[in-house]
């Protein structure tokens, strides 16, 4: 049993190695460059893109002439078989049309316009999400590679200290326990740098299924300075300019087309034909006829409630989704603003505190190698400096993700 396991664990290294060795090297590109990467093979683009080819397709076909296509009727009759057997036979056939009624088909080209424009407008909404995906994962990116270089510093200071405890444990300058004490650090050390390999693999992972290819967005070129390229400052004139509002305008004016159309529905489409009638009879002074036809169905309240009914739970439903949608992105934007002030003044701090860390580290550890400190007290300083400048670095990653944020909040994919 112990032979397989071991037999299996060598071949997860061995590809594991291959990975490592055949994997592409990430380049570096600008954020704008990474979504358009992703939108260039993002699904949601073609389906909406699609949907909208055919909203435009059944506006132009509701500029027809008529309401529908037409209708072929056709009859045969004769007495051959039950009557009189007298040769009377009787060939009747027709074409009709349904009739638009007043302003049925101005407002139905209305409606489809409008579900056109409101796909349209989905695409813009659809952009910005997935520039706020693109933004997301690339921050995950940023903060894993930030984890795994502190890992890799605090690997290397535990296996240096701990170095130095084992030289002088083995000339019995420290205790086992010290040496005890060093290995454990070493170990969690080892540890760590492990999970913030594996967290980065999967961050990489993740953009690299989002943009197609291994690549790495630079979000550090963005900062506080590229706010004031924002479109607008006014809340209200934000947003107006949000995708998300203006799809759900959108959505509102194909309601309100929607419910002229129902009402212009009033009734079932009229029919008008045209019918020739061919006659096989004894002695019948005609034998061909041609005439009009027509078909009035009257309305009902049976078919008219549902449709009314129908109609005004749509425009309802619209304008409840158009007052949510600009209230959350009101509520959406007061948070990234207070985020990017929230996030400068931690990137400061953090900095600040890193470099103290450190500073403090670095003293313990000599006090340490003096005999001033104890071996506890060094490593001790030495997590929390590591700690620390982690923070550091996660808040500074931070600090550009909310600044790219509020210029996507306003309009702009920097």
């Amino acid at each position: 049993m112990r032979p397989a396991v071991l037999a299996c664990l060598a071949a997860v290294m061995a590809i594991a190695a291959n990975r490592q060795a055949v994997a592409q090297p990430a380049r570096s590109l600008s954020f704008h460059a990474a979504v358009s990467m992703a939108w260039a093979i993002d699904p949601t683009r073609t389906e909406l893109q699609v949907g909208q080819h055919g909203a435009a397709q059944r506006a132009s076909a509701a500029g027809s002439w008529f309401a529908g296509g037409p209708t072929l009727s056709g009859e045969y009759m004769d007495d051959h078989a039950l009557g009189s057997n007298l040769g009377y036979t009787t060939y009747q056939g027709g074409v009709s049309v349904p009739l638009w009624l007043p302003g049925q088909g101005s407002a139905t080209r209305k409606v489809a316009s409008m579900e056109a424009a409101t796909l349209a407008e989905q695409l813009n909404v659809a952009h910005m999400a997935l520039a706020i995906r693109v933004l997301d994962a690339a921050a995950g990116e940023s903060m894993a590679t930030a984890r795994l270089a502190t890992a890799r510093d605090l690997y290397g200071a535990m296996s240096r200290m701990g170095s130095s405890v084992d030289r002088a444990s083995r000339a019995g300058e420290l205790s086992a326990a010290d040496r005890q004490l060093a290995d454990a650090g070493t170990e969690n050390a080892r540890n760590e740098l492990a999970l913030a390999q594996e967290e980065e693999e999967n961050a990489r992972a993740g953009l690299e299924v989002l943009l197609g290819q291994p690549a790495m967005p630079d979000i550090t070129q963005y900062g506080g300075s590229d706010v004031s390229r924002a479109r607008f400052t006014a809340p209200r004139d934000i947003e107006d300019n949000d995708p998300r509002v203006r799809a759900a305008q959108h959505v509102v004016e194909a309601a309100e087309a929607n419910m002229k159309l129902a009402r212009r529905s009033f009734m079932p489409n009229p029919e008008i034909g045209v019918d020739a009638i061919h006659e096989k009879q004894f002695g019948s002074p005609w034998d061909d006829r041609v005439g009009l036809n027509f078909s009035i169905p009257l309305p009902s309240e049976v078919r008219n409630t549902p449709l009314m009914a129908e109609a005004r739970n749509r425009l309802a439903a619209a304008t409840s989704q158009q007052v949510q949608a600009r209230r959350m992105v009101h509520l959406e934007m007061m948070r990234v603003r207070e985020r990017l002030i929230t996030a400068a003044t931690t990137r400061q701090a953090g900095a600040a505190a890193a470099a103290s860390m450190e500073q403090r580290a670095v003293a313990q550890e000599h006090a340490w190698r003096v005999g001033e400190a104890s071996l506890d007290t060094a490593l001790q300083a030495r997590q929390a400096a590591c700690n620390t400048r982690l923070a550091s670095l996660r808040a500074e990653v931070e600090w550009h993700v909310a600044s790219i944020r509020v210029l996507i909040a306003t309009g702009v994919v920097p």
